[in-house]
């Protein structure tokens, strides 16, 4: 057993001063098969600790369905870094922002109207402490109180960027305390008055996070807490991207100069991140910083850290490493062997379907009086197809979707009419209504819920209801699409692509190696390898290479599913040995 806490300005551990170098890595974004990897290349980077989010969200994926297999195996990713000899910070808080979707909280929140987020509301609370009454007995084994790896646990992310209901942050402290976690607990905050304000509770240490000007923000968390060690729970060494913007990057040397003066300044660091990762399946945030904005974050979450995607250490791993050693005595490093990579070349589809004709085949119909959001429906990611009749005749109007969430494709007759955006509301759609009248069929995607802000309400498809003029539309048949279990598609040869399909081929593997998929050619979907959700592709970019981890393939046979929403100018892709990320 051991202790992990502070007096003065010092941390100590059983009773010796240490100073935290920690990196973040999240065990959700990495395959098992590659942590233990990534956790040797931490501490050969010479640091001590690794922190971790927590994502209520894979664990609870359904009200009261809770697991813990696989990549969503906490336990043994802490388990692994203890092992390794490292120290591990752990933030289960029930929000964790992250660029993951919804921050984290899972979407059947949303289907009470009436829920609040993140403040004393009992119904709430009373979700959080049913999922903590898993999670945290999970946990309490772990703790250094215990033997375990744990020194720190967080309550709350940024909250003070959010709301200021300190009776909120009480109760989950409480909760915490309750349930046998005694280690330091912990809140992390921009470092300005009113997020700090907002985001401190008695008892619990403050810590701040920033990128750059490392003076400055410990100068304002001393204001508020001056009896205490300062720490940049979050030094923001990378960034992140969205669709259609640049891919980030930020040099080394700027990198390990602010790490200096972090160091220099006797404080301890967590990297955001240390290696970032993959935002596998549907499991991307999105930004929505005003009430019209929308940035859905990208498939790839590489974040330009110290390790690649594919955990290969950059630049910037050394010019870290370089500075580390001026305050630790690191001895040579000591890597494992470089992930196998491996270029397969180029694969031709060789089946293909409609969405349409199999609708019924991975989906059943719902019927209502109107378009319902996913969230009612008790879908959580994917796309959601609705389709009513529209009687005729009619004059020329305009179709709205009102508040759509997030991007859909209007089909009129089943041809493809018009693609609306939530980011571009500037798009209309006009047409008449012929005396036959029109079927209408509107596929939305849902790009990935808000992560952080004040508009994390996002619920998901058609939120309010469709028009033709004035007039709302009624009596609607809706598909939920999560595409978690394609197994009733039924392919036949390939054809000109006139609406959303299934392409399908096989990869023939000799040796299982990490590789990156080129979608080159194709417009906008997802990619699923031997039935595991790649994520989304989109040829606005920046991402050009989807990232296909070894563990994914077995030797011979391997089959490749892709759900294309428009159109391929060469039905063939192409695996490559170098990613792409723009």
């Amino acid at each position: 057993m051991a202790t992990f806490h502070y007096s003065g300005s010092s941390f100590y551990y059983n009773d010796q001063a240490i100073r935290l170098i920690s990196g973040a890595i999240h065990y959700f974004r990495t395959l098992p098969e590659h942590w233990e990897d990534r956790l040797i290349k931490l501490k050969a980077c010479g640091f001590n600790t690794v922190e971790t989010y927590v994502a209520w969200n894979l664990h609870e994926p359904k009200k009261g369905q809770l697991h813990f297999e696989g990549m969503a195996d906490v336990v043994r990713f802490i388990e692994l870094a203890g092992d390794l000899g490292l120290h591990v910070i752990v933030r289960p808080a029930p929000y964790i922002c992250a660029e993951w979707e919804f921050g984290g909280l899972p979407s059947w929140l949303l289907a009470d109207s009436d829920m609040r987020l993140r403040c004393y509301h009992k119904p709430f609370l009373d979700h959080v402490d049913a999922y903590y009454d898993v999670l945290l007995p999970k946990l309490q084994p772990l703790l250094c109180t215990n033997g375990g790896p744990i020194i720190a646990m967080q309550i709350e992310n940024e909250y003070g960027s959010y709301g200021n209901d300190k009776r909120y942050l009480t109760h989950l402290k409480d909760s915490m305390i309750s349930r046998g976690i005694d280690v330091l607990l912990f809140t992390s905050d921009g470092p300005e008055d009113a997020m700090l304000q907002g985001g401190m509770v008695p008892g619990v240490l403050e810590t701040v996070n920033f990128g750059s000007r490392p003076v400055e923000a410990f100068n304002k968390l001393l204001e508020y807490q001056p009896e205490a060690p300062i720490m940049c729970m979050e030094y923001w060494n990378g960034w992140f991207d969205h669709w259609r913007e640049e891919h980030h990057t930020r040099p080394a040397e700027d990198v390990a100069k602010v790490l200096d003066e972090i160091l220099g300044l006797g404080a301890s660091v967590n990297f955001y991140m240390f290696h970032g990762g993959t935002n596998f399946g549907f499991y991307n945030g999105a930004n929505g910083h005003t009430f019209d904005s929308y940035e859905p974050t990208i498939t790839s979450y590489d974040y330009d850290s110290l390790l690649s995607e594919s955990g290969e250490p950059t630049a910037k791993y050394y010019a870290v490493r370089e500075v580390i050693s001026k305050y630790v005595d690191l001895g040579p490093i000591e890597l494992p062997a470089p992930v196998a990579k491996k270029a397969y070349g180029r694969v031709e589809m060789k089946e293909q379907t409609s969405l349409t004709v199999n609708l019924n085949r991975i989906s059943a119909p719902i019927h209502s009086a109107y378009p319902e959001p996913m969230e009612k429906l008790g879908q959580d990611y994917g796309f959601i197809h609705y389709s009513t009749f529209l009687t005729g005749p009619r004059p020329k109007d305009e179709f709205f979707i009102q508040d759509l969430h997030d991007r859909a494709l209007v089909f009129l007759n089943g041809e493809l009419t018009a693609t609306l955006d939530r980011v571009e509301p500037e798009v209309k759609l006009e047409f008449e209504v012929p005396a036959e009248g029109l079927h209408v069929s509107i596929l939305v995607e849902n790009l990935g819920r808000v992560n952080y802000g004040p508009f994390m309400r996002d619920c998901k498809g058609i939120t309010e209801g469709v028009r033709y003029g004035r007039q709302f539309l009624s009596e609607w048949t809706t598909y939920t699409l999560p595409l978690t279990d394609l197994s009733g598609l039924q392919f036949k040869g390939l054809f000109r692509q006139v609406e959303p399909s299934f392409f399908r081929s096989t990869l023939v593997v000799d040796e299982p190696c990490d590789t990156f998929l080129s979608m080159e050619g194709w417009t906008k979907g997802v990619v699923f390898i031997n039935g595991f959700n790649l994520g989304r592709y989109w040829n606005i970019g920046p991402q050009k290479t989807m990232y296909v981890p070894g563990p994914l393939l077995k030797q011979g046979d391997n089959e490749i599913v892709i759900f294309e929403l428009h159109s391929t100018s060469d039905t063939a892709v192409t695996f490559v040995d170098q990613p792409e990320l723009g």
